[in-house]
C-alpha cells in the first residue's frame, strides 16, 4: 500500500524522535556501565571518558570482596527467594481458598482483603505492631508485613476462576482432598500465573529499601539497596562499620567507579531472571490442560 507524503513525513518525524528517545534513555544505563569497568587510573584522569581504552574490574573484584557488601547481597538474596516462595505460597493457598464459592464467609473475606487495596494505614500502625512482635532488626520485619498484598489476591483469584470446576469434581472422584486439588491440579496449570507474580514479588523484595530504614538498624543485617543509597548519597557520613566506610577506606579506586560498579551487581540479577519468566506471561491457563 503506497503511502502518500505525510504519512510518510509522519513516520519519518516518529522515527526519528522515538530514536532520540531512546538513547536519551539508554545513556545513563550506558555511563554506569562504562564506569563501573573502566580502569581506576584512567578514570582519575579522565573523568568524561565515553569509551575508556582501558577496562578494568578492579572495582567489581574490591567490591566482592568486601565483606560488608557481601552481607548485604546475602541478605537482599534472602529476602527474594524465601520472601518470594513464601508470598506465592500464602497468595495461592487465599486466592484458592476464595475462589471456592462453599467458603463459608467468603463475600466478608473478599470485602475485608479489598479494602487493604483502597486504604493505607500509613507508617505508625505497622511500626508499632512490628515493635510489639520484637522483630525490630529482624530480617522477617522485611517479609511478614508484605507477606502477600490484596490485589494479587483478587487477581489470582480470578485466574483460578477461570479453571473448569469439572478439573476439580474429577480429582476428587479420584480421591484427592481439598490440598491434593490445590497441588496436584490447581497449582500446575497455575504456573504462567505463579511465574507472573513470582517475578513481581521478587522484584519487590530485591528493592527493599523503606521498610528496611524503618526496621533495621543492624548494618551487617541491611539489604543491598540501603548499602546503595548509603554509597551514592555520600560514602563519607557513614559510620564506622558501614559497607560505606569500609568501600571507600580503598585509596586507589574511586569511589565512583565502586559506586557505578554497586549499581551495576545490584541490577544484574532481577535482569538475569526476568528472560527465564517472560515467556510464561502471555501462555493460557488451560494450554495443555484439557484435550478433546
Amino acid at each position: 500500500m503506497l503511502q502518500s507524503k505525510s504519512d510518510r513525513l509522519f513516520n519519518a518525524a516518529n522515527l526519528f524522535f522515538l530514536t532520540v528517545i531512546g538513547l536519551v534513555t539508554l545513556f545513563p544505563l550506558y555511563y554506569v556501565l562504562v564506569v563501573s569497568f573502566s580502569d581506576p587510573a584512567e578514570f582519575i584522569r579522565n573523568k568524561a571518558t565515553l569509551f575508556p581504552s582501558k577496562w578494568s574490574l578492579d572495582s567489581y573484584r574490591y567490591l566482592l570482596s568486601t565483606n560488608s557488601f557481601m552481607l548485604a547481597m546475602g541478605n537482599s538474596a534472602f529476602l527474594a527467594t524465601v520472601g518470594t516462595a513464601l508470598s506465592l505460597f500464602v497468595t495461592s493457598c487465599l486466592s484458592y481458598a476464595l475462589s471456592r464459592r462453599r467458603l463459608q464467609g467468603r463475600r466478608v473475606m473478599m470485602l475485608l482483603i479489598l479494602l487493604t487495596t483502597l486504604f493505607n494505614p500509613g507508617i505508625i500502625p505497622p511500626y508499632l505492631l512490628i515493635r510489639d512482635l520484637n522483630l525490630i532488626n529482624s530480617i522477617w520485619s522485611l517479609i511478614l508485613p508484605v507477606l502477600t498484598s490484596g490485589w494479587y489476591v483478587l487477581l489470582m483469584k480470578g485466574f483460578f476462576d477461570s479453571i473448569p470446576s469439572s478439573l476439580e469434581e474429577a480429582a476428587r472422584i479420584d480421591g484427592c482432598n481439598d490440598i491434593g486439588v490445590w497441588w496436584r491440579i490447581i497449582l500446575p496449570l497455575s504456573l504462567p500465573s505463579l511465574a507472573a507474580f513470582g517475578l513481581f514479588y521478587a522484584v519487590a523484595y530485591w528493592n527493599t529499601f523503606f521498610t528496611a530504614l524503618l526496621y533495621i538498624n543492624d548494618f551487617n543485617k541491611q539489604p543491598l539497596q540501603v548499602l546503595l543509597q548509603n554509597m551514592l548519597i555520600d560514602s563519607s557520613t557513614a559510620s564506622g562499620g558501614t559497607a560505606a566506610a569500609e568501600i571507600t577506606a580503598e585509596q586507589q579506586i574511586p569511589s565512583e567507579t565502586l559506586k557505578m560498579a554497586a549499581v551495576v551487581i545490584a541490577t544484574v540479577p532481577i535482569l538475569m531472571v526476568y528472560p527465564f519468566l517472560q515467556k510464561h506471561f502471555a501462555k493460557g491457563a488451560m494450554v495443555g490442560s484439557v484435550k478433546e
